[in-house]
């Protein structure tokens, strides 16, 4: 009996460990992926604070993919990235979203709502990957994983200061 209760633990680990490394595959692919992403939307974006905002999110990105790339090595397998089709989706409703809108606070309302939903997404995966962590006894990397969930969470309470605090309100005064 003990030894069924132990090959099943094992094989969860197993599937868990499999979970982990693909959701870490998929996140350095989306990390890798905004670097490029966050040079074009600055260049695309009218209000001062939140090309500040981006700069300085764009700095914290280039950390959030060494982080990984440590997290990478101290699990012991290859670096790789793997597409993430639902950060891929929100990517490209950005990419839609700047060739469709005039350069103006209504882009900027914009911008700043699909860089929130991918924030949204970076901040559940780098959670449960954290959880996932801890589950796999990986206590090595949830310092990092951590550290990046809350730059993550405090990019997404700057984007809504910024909307709030003028961008939303002078964009529904402007006509698109």
């Amino acid at each position: 009996m003990l030894l069924n209760v132990a090959r099943e633990y094992s094989s969860q680990a197993r599937e868990l460990r499999g979970l982990f490394e693909k959701q870490l595959k998929e996140l350095y692919w989306a990390e890798m992926t905004m670097l490029p992403l966050l040079d074009d939307t600055i260049e695309n974006t009218f209000s001062r604070d939140l090309v500040a905002a981006l700069h300085e999110h764009k700095t914290q990105t280039a950390i959030h993919v060494l982080r990984l790339e440590k997290i990478f090595k101290a699990i012991g397998i290859k670096v790789i990235a793997e597409r993430y089709e639902a950060l891929a989706c929100l990517m490209k409703e950005g990419e839609n979203f700047i060739a469709e809108i005039k350069k103006g606070v209504v882009r900027d309302a914009g911008i700043i709502s699909v860089l929130q939903k991918i924030k949204h997404y970076e901040i559940a995966c780098y959670g449960t990957m954290k959880a996932y962590a801890l589950a796999l006894k990986e206590e090595d990397v949830v310092t990092w994983l951590e550290d990046t969930l809350e730059e993550e969470k405090e990019a997404d309470l700057l984007l809504s200061s910024i909307a709030e605090s003028h961008v939303n309100v002078e964009a529904a005064d402007k006509e698109i």
